[in-house]
């Protein structure tokens, strides 16, 4: 009798455990972005045009509760801008300007950080992304939508910049700026490719 109880005791142990190790897996786990693969563009406009450009990111993931999507983090590279609509000296004048306390202080603020806090399937692989942005040590939430497809995430997101104290030539708070002006909006166009 005892002998049996300590045998059923061991096997309920046993399976258990194994349940537990499996839905802890299947509960939690990530996916690793592909840095060398993975890209994120910007676009910023102003009265007289626009420019564009790249920014790298330092790291990245997608996480999982089960099979469904359900979070991330990234890190974004300000160290990393680089013009691409323009060459030489001029393309060379913007970054420099970007990376100055007028816009991102990338000195003071190395890193631009968004992590995901919530998911939402839309249709078919179409989502609603909710997070929080971190730039310049500023958070604010935002959320965008996006496309998952089997081995990447694609989105086009569109950011207030005077949210995170990024003010110069904007209309909204300085006057007179005529043909000088910057829209308070820019446009990061990310496409993430998993490992």
């Amino acid at each position: 009798m005892i002998r049996n109880y300590l045998y059923l005791l061991c096997a309920i142990t046993c399976i258990s455990s194994v349940l537990f190790s499996f839905t802890s897996y299947n509960e939690l786990h990530h996916e690793e972005i592909d840095l060398e693969k993975s890209t994120v563009s910007w676009t910023g406009k102003k009265v007289t045009g626009s420019h564009e450009g790249t920014i790298n990111l330092k790291s990245g993931k997608l996480s999982y509760e089960r099979t469904s999507w359900s979070g991330g983090e990234f890190v974004m590279d300000m160290q990393s801008i680089l013009c691409t609509d323009l060459q030489g000296k001029k393309a060379n004048s913007l970054v420099s300007h970007l990376k100055s306390p007028d816009f991102f202080d990338v000195e003071n603020h190395g890193e631009a950080k968004f992590i995901i806090r919530s998911v939402e399937r839309l249709r078919g692989t179409y989502y609603t992304v909710k997070g929080d942005l971190t730039i310049k040590g500023i958070t604010k939430p935002i959320q965008f939508m996006t496309l998952k497809e089997d081995n990447s995430v694609s989105a086009d997101i569109t950011i207030d910049r005077t949210a995170y104290d990024i003010k110069y030539g904007s209309g909204s708070f300085f006057d007179d700026l005529g043909d000088k002006a910057i829209d308070n909006e820019f446009q990061l166009k990310a496409n993430l490719v998993l490992k």
